[in-house]
């Protein structure tokens, strides 16, 4: 077949032979073209696909970020509410061994380690009896000495700490309790 093919061209004039070589070319560098094209399409397509995943990258990256910096801030506003809290939850637990002691001395040993905690043994109680709205009305006020050695007597805590207020060196300066219903 071939050598038909090349007999066939021997036959053809010469103008005829110059339009077939021509458009062999053409189609020869028709398919080059083509191919480079193709070459940059792909190249095009994959850059845009790198891109698209270095912006997702990126993204997820910043919501991680996000997501740390968010656990992170929650867990410092856990810690500064605890560290609140701590005065409360020790105060709260020395009432409870001073009531709850059976035993004098241990009763008095918990009220000393318990003093410590305040500015003065003068420290003022006050006992909220009712409340309506912002108006409270309080029992007789009594000092925080006065009030622990009536735990030791009375052997039960009939309060709970509503509010403390604090000296710039962190002592107690004022205790305000409610009834417990």
């Amino acid at each position: 077949m071939i050598h038909n093919t090349i007999l066939y061209i021997r036959s053809l004039s010469g103008l005829k032979m110059m339009t077939i070589v021509v458009i062999l070319m053409l189609a020869g560098a028709g398919c080059k073209s083509k191919k480079k094209a193709m070459e940059a399409s792909n190249a095009a397509a994959e850059k845009a696909r790198m891109e698209q995943e270095a912006a997702s990258r990126k993204q997820r990256e910043e919501e991680e970020r996000q997501r740390k910096e968010a656990e992170a801030r929650a867990q410092r506003e856990r810690d500064a509410e605890a560290k609140k809290r701590e005065p409360y939850t020790r105060l709260e637990r020395y009432f409870s061994s001073i009531s709850g002691s059976g035993n004098t001395t241990a009763a008095n040993n918990s009220i000393n380690e318990a003093l410590a905690m305040f500015s003065s043994p003068e420290t003022p109680v006050l006992i909220i009896i009712s409340q309506s709205g912002e108006q409270k009305d309080y029992d007789r006020p009594t000092t925080i000495r006065e009030y622990l050695n009536y735990l030791k007597d009375q052997q039960k805590n009939a309060n709970k700490i509503e509010k403390l207020e604090f000296d710039g060196s962190g002592k107690i300066t004022t205790v305000e309790l409610t009834k417990l219903k």
